[in-house]
């Protein structure tokens, strides 16, 4: 780092002067910097735990920003402990216990703690930052239960600071109702993508995406990138394409919510450190992961919305660097693609190949979706879909039931005080 972004340049100073901050920049911009510099500068005048709590809506992403805490704060000793979903819950109690300086965690699994332990709510007391990182989703994707629960456990003179890479309505109304005290930095000019960054498409027949995938996959080196991320809808898509290009000998990992949490940071440790080149994922690794040498991103699936289009082709062609992302666009995504070209401002290139030479592999990869298809049905993937499913109905049902048995109680509650008044 030889001088700062605009976004720090911008939010470092009034971050030090312990202003509120609202800071909008585009991805790869340096953002986690911009909050955990001027973070770490006035946790050196007054050491103590737990100086900053900060919010993240996913479990990659938090380990991602505590890395990065870690590396800034090296020179400080600086404790700093991740608590999400997925991982031992007794452990992370102790951990917070401790009293660490930085706090990382998804909203879920915090507000348990909080809830659960009676102890927590003075570890918190004294804290001094909230913030809230990739704030568009943390604020937009139904967190609002967990957000007020945790908020009732902070000082109410604490300073918050939120950071994000694009603006949503909800982000708009904190805003406009925010008090003078708060600093607003926009480096932001809507769903844009940037100019170093290649978008091309490749229309394409559902049944043979696989085909062009090995294809592209197969020209790699030739292409001169180095490692690619492979993005698809659903959790099964990832299974099967991970089975699929184990069998055509393409080294890939998956990273996906049905995976448990050590096997994911695993997928994920392997992709970061050049082991394996290919990452198959879906939407939990579009929002912030920085991994420099990502040179391509497939959009195997178009994404039904142009927000999350631009986040998943941020992840190459970041911080100046060059990247390329590849769209495939069957019959049905015609008019996604058009409402993404429109949003973005920009129309995307023709991807050049030629038919023959792609299809060469067709009886190939026809045979094996086969044995991946029969593979993913031997170990069982997707009973236990069905089961995770069945599991989140019931507890969805469980909770509309609480809420109705509360809204019940509050009624007589309010009832009774009516008539008491009456007589």
């Amino acid at each position: 780092m030889k001088k700062p972004t605009q976004v720090q340049h911008h939010c470092i100073p009034r971050i030090l002067a312990g202003q509120d901050v609202l800071g909008l920049a585009q991805t790869g911009s340096g953002k986690t910097a911009a909050f955990a510099l001027p973070i770490l500068n006035r946790l050196a005048e007054n050491p103590y735990g737990v100086f900053a709590l900060v919010i993240t809506p996913t479990r990659e992403l938090a380990y991602q920003l505590a890395e990065q805490f870690r590396a800034l704060g090296a020179s400080l000793h600086l404790r700093c402990t991740v608590v999400v979903g997925g991982m031992d819950m007794i452990t992370q109690a102790q951990a917070l216990m401790q009293h660490p300086h930085v706090v990382i965690a998804t909203p879920g699994r915090i507000k348990v703690l909080l809830e659960q332990n009676p102890d927590f709510p003075s570890v918190f007391s004294k804290t001094k930052l909230l913030i809230l990182d990739e704030a568009d989703r943390v604020l937009d994707v139904g967190f609002e239960k967990e957000l007020s629960a945790i908020f009732q456990y902070l000082p109410k003179d604490r300073q918050t600071l939120l950071f994000s890479a694009t603006m949503t309505e909800n982000l708009q109304t904190l805003l406009e109702v925010s008090t003078n005290k708060a600093y607003f930095y926009e480096q932001y000019e809507g769903f844009k993508t940037v100019e170093s960054l290649k978008q091309q498409y490749v229309f394409v027949p559902e049944n043979v995406k696989d085909v062009y995938l090995l294809y592209i996959l197969s020209k790699m080196e030739d292409m001169g990138v180095r490692s690619a991320i492979i993005f698809v809808s659903t959790c099964r898509s990832c299974h099967l394409l991970s089975l699929l290009l184990e069998e055509l000998e393409q080294p890939a990992v998956g990273l996906h919510s049905h995976k448990s949490q050590a096997l994911r940071l695993s997928a994920l440790r392997r992709f970061k450190s050049g082991q394996t080149p290919i990452l198959l994922a879906t939407d939990v690794a579009s929002r912030g992961l920085d991994i420099p040498t990502v040179d391509l991103v497939i959009n195997y699936d178009i994404p039904r919305y142009a927000r999350d289009y631009v986040h998943r082709v941020g992840r190459t062609a970041r911080a100046g660097r060059g990247g390329l992302a590849v769209n495939f666009v069957t019959q049905n995504d015609v008019d996604l693609i058009h409402e993404i070209e429109a949003v973005v401002g920009k129309q995307l290139d023709k991807f050049e190949r030629r038919e023959n030479d792609v299809l060469a592999d067709m009886t190939k990869v026809y045979k094996a979706k086969r044995i991946a298809t029969m593979k993913m049905m031997d170990d069982g993937f997707e009973q236990k879909a069905e089961e995770r499913k069945a599991q989140k109905l019931k507890t969805v049902s469980e909770k509309g039931l609480l809420k109705e048995k509360a809204n019940n109680k509050k009624r007589r509650r309010t009832k009774t005080t009516s008539a008491e008044e009456s007589k």
